[in-house]
């Protein structure tokens, strides 16, 4: 088993990369285009500019185009959600994610870090 996994890293890979390029351009998708949303966000806002970053980058992601600089991006904007939004710098129980409802804002910056390492991979239009 192990031998057949690691016969389909690459294309597991690529799913890795379109999957959570596709999810984040949705976040982008509700505050830009107000999708599955109750309003957008007011332009020019912080979260009007990180809806970009969303839905633009992780299109770009998604289909493994500009996919490094759209990766790393991608990744600091949720590493400042993170820390902004969630963290807020306050040390104790607000620390750990699963207390402050970051576990998908750290995600996705780990995700879009190896991502901009590694590139785009198989069935990207960068190749």
């Amino acid at each position: 088993m192990l031998n057949r996994l690691e016969s389909i890293k690459a294309e597991t890979y690529a799913l890795l990369r379109i999957a959570s390029g596709c999810m984040f351009s949705f976040h982008g998708a509700q505050k830009i285009l107000g999708w599955l949303a109750e309003g957008r966000v007011p332009v020019g806002s912080q979260m009007w500019v990180g809806g970009w970053i969303e839905l633009a980058g992780g299109l770009c992601i998604m289909l493994g185009l500009f996919t490094r600089p759209a990766a790393f991006l991608a990744g600091g904007e949720m590493a400042v959600a993170y820390l902004q939004f969630h963290w807020k710098g306050q040390f104790g129980d607000q620390f750990f994610p699963i207390i402050n409802h970051g576990e998908m804002a750290l995600l996705y910056a780990f995700i879009f870090l190896s991502v901009a390492a590694r590139g785009p991979g198989k069935w990207s239009l960068d190749k």
